[in-house]
This record gives structure tokens, sequence and C-alpha cells, in this order.
């Protein structure tokens, strides 16, 4: 169990970096943005700066960033409500006030019974004083209505919701959560790489007794080249071969005193993965990487990593893979927690295709997904007006308590897995 508490800061430095995407981009496109949350449920702590309220929440396997005017809203003006409010020096309202403002200092105020009032478009209140007379006031762009002592919400002009902007605008406002989760894998692979090394070879070190590599022939110095005619230089891509593989026999390439050599080999069954019984030599297989060579591995990385989960969600939909090989906080906390263990390198590593995954994952045209709200933008891009927003809010309802069941679902293979296999 204690090594799940490494996940947790993991995990909340990829959803961080993903709403960071999109509230950068929210702000670029001039759209308020009222809270940035890591976590879900109640809120444990937070602070206030700007219009915008920083917290965690209990919960820390998510997080969001709301934006005026994405999900619907209302400001209630109840007519005929008792209101003290506070008056700028621009000769706007800046605060309203349904309740007794108490010791707040105030150097101009107004006060009255609602009548009237437009938070969105017109920018105004209109109030009846005790004679009865009702007098109009401008509300100034970023005005707070406090409801109670402790319950106060910042008033949204329409031209800084979500809503008023093109379909580009907030398109990229969604799609940049996901592409700064790309971004940081990116960068986490090339400081893996910097740190451990290039790998561009594999040459065999030794081959393990009684295993399907002795059996077909492989010896110490030979330099695998392909699987099935594809080309493999690291072992992340002999492994992903040999997975593939699902246990049939395969081609290996092996290059041997100048000649190349295809060998016959049946991999086997070694818990969730596929073998043949081979070790490498490590100073054979790894050089020091130039910075520019950390880099350009950071992207070669991100791009094969990127076809893997791709496949492996092709599989997924196709049959080809079970939802019983799909893993869940559980399973991802006990991996990370090992990888922690084994050193920095690899936690690095292991970060990077987590974050690379929730990049992904957020982009499949899932209800509740960043995907399915770029398919809706794109709907009102063909179609010239937006979804109904009820419509769209029902699908993604919908959409997020299927993703709940599947949580249930991998988080029971996870249990299952982990401490009664």
């Amino acid at each position: 169990m204690e090594k799940f508490w490494v996940f947790i800061p993991v995990f909340s430095l990829l959803v961080f970096v993903h709403e960071l995407g999109h509230f950068l981009f929210a702000k670029r496109a001039g759209i308020l943005v009222r809270e940035f949350a890591i976590g879900f449920g109640p809120k444990l702590f937070g602070w206030q700066k700007g219009e915008t309220l920083y917290s965690f929440r209990i919960f820390p396997l998510g997080g969001f960033v709301r934006m005026a005017g994405e999900d619907a809203e209302t400001l209630e003006f109840k007519t005929g409500a008792p209101v003290v409010c506070e008056v700028g020096p621009h000769g706007k309202i800046t605060h309203v006030f349904f309740h007794d403002p108490g010791d707040r200092r105030i150097d101009r105020r107004v006060a009255g019974k609602v009548t009237d009032a437009d938070p969105e478009k017109e920018l105004y209140l209109v109030l009846e004083d005790e004679s009865g007379r009702e007098t109009r006031y401008e509300l100034d762009a970023d005005a707070w209505i406090h409801y109670d002592p402790k319950n106060r919400v910042q008033i949204a002009p329409a031209d800084r919701q979500f809503g008023s902007k093109s379909a580009g605008q907030k398109a990229m406002a969604i799609l940049a959560g996901p592409l700064f989760n790309i971004l940081l894998t990116i960068l986490l692979f090339a400081v893996y790489v910097g740190m451990t090394g290039v790998e561009d070879r594999l040459v065999v070190g030794s081959v393990v007794p009684n295993t399907p590599a002795e059996k077909a022939g492989i010896v110490g110095g030979d330099v695998i080249l392909a699987v099935n005619g594809e080309k493999v230089n690291t072992t992340d891509s002999l492994r992903y071969k040999l997975l593939d593989s699902k246990g049939q026999t395969v081609t290996v390439t092996v290059e041997r005193d100048g000649n190349n050599l295809d060998l016959p080999v049946t991999p086997q069954k070694t818990g969730e993965a596929y073998t043949i019984g081979v070790q490498f030599y490590v100073d054979q297989t790894r050089r020091d990487a130039t910075f520019s060579e950390s880099v350009v591995a950071g992207f070669k990385l991100t791009w094969e990593w990127t076809g893997v989960i791709i496949d492996g969600f092709a599989k997924l939909v196709t049959g080809q893979l079970s939802i019983q090989s799909l893993g869940g906080p559980i399973q991802m906390g006990d991996i990370t927690g090992k990888a922690a263990e084994a050193g920095m390198a690899p936690l690095i590593k292991w970060t990077a295709l987590l974050s690379l995954n929730l990049g992904i994952f957020n982009l499949l045209p899932i209800p509740a997904l960043d995907g399915s709200r770029l398919v809706f933008i794109g709907l009102e891009a063909v179609r010239g007006k937006p979804v109904s927003p009820s419509k769209e809010s029902l699908v993604h309802f919908v959409g997020f308590a299927l993703l709940m069941m599947l949580m249930l679902v991998v988080t029971f293979n996870d249990i299952r897995k982990i401490f009664f296999a």
C-alpha cells in the first residue's frame, strides 16, 4: 500500500499539466476561468487569486478547469431582494451584497430592492429605493455577487463566456490539455535518454538455459536486428513485438560474424509479457547521448509509444485484447511504486508513459472526455451553430457514468491481479 502513495504526486503532476493547458488557452481566449482544481469531490483547501479559485479536492485522481459558460450557469438576482452595493471610483457597481456586509469598508454604497438586472449582456442593475424610485446602475465587468459571507461569484459578461468564443478558440482551450500532456511526455523522455544514454543496438550478452532463445540457436554476441522483418533496436521495441506475437512463432533476425541469420523463435509467456530468454550487454547497447540526441529521442520515443498505445486501443475495440488486460488506479499505483524503487530513471520513463496515455485517452471521442467536446465543437463549426447545451450535457453525463462503471471494472481487475494472483 505504501507504493500507492508515490502514485498520487506523480498523477497529480500529470493532472496539473493537463489542466494548465486548458487554463492558459482559456485565458488566452479571454474566457473567465472560475476554478482551477486538482482532484474531485469536497474542497480540502484553496485560495482566490484574481478571478480564479485555485483548489485541492479530496479525491486526487483527476482535476478540472471550470470555465464560465462551459456548462449552464445562472446568476440569481431575485426581484424584490434587498441588496447593498459597493460603487467603484469609475461609478460602476463592483460588489453586490445580498446580506449585511458587516465591517467591510465601503467608501461609496447604494442600497435598495432589485427590480431588474442583466449581468451578461448590457451589464446593469436597477434598484428601487425606500421612496419607490428606481435607479439604473452600471455593473463593472468584473463585479462580484455575494449571496452570503461564504458564497460569492464573479459575473461573466457574454464576451467572457466559453460559448461566445469562436470554434477555433474553444477547440484550442479543450485540445490544450491533452497537448500539454504530450509535450510533457516529450520532455520526460528527453530527460530519461539524457540520464540513461541512447539505446541503438541489441547485443546479446547471455542466453538463459532452456529458453526459446537457446532452443532457437541464439548465442552471446549476436545482435538482434528484426522480428518478422520489422527492425528492433531497443528493448522496448523488442518487448512489444514479442507481446504482439501472443506466443506464436516469430522469425528473429540476428547478426553474427558479419552474417544475418533468420531464426524461428517461439516466445514463452512470463506474467503479462512474452520473453525469449536473452540478456543484453548494457554497455554495448547504450552510449551517452548529446543534448540534441536527447531532444530527438524525446520526440521519437513519444511517436513510437503513441503507435503502441493507439494499437492497444484498436485491439480493445476489435476484441483482440480483453477488458481484463486493462489496469486502473491500483495497478498504476503499484507499478509507479515499483518504478520509484528501481530508481529515478525508470520512474521518469513510467511517468512519461502515464502522461502520454492520459493525453491520448482524453482525445478519444468518448462522452465526458476532451475528444467528445472537440466533436461537438466540430459539429458547431459545420452546422454554424452550437448543439443544444442540454443535449450535450446529457451526452457527457451518460458518458461520465459509463466511465465510472469502467473504472469499477478495472479496479476490480487490479485488486484481483495484485492481491489474489
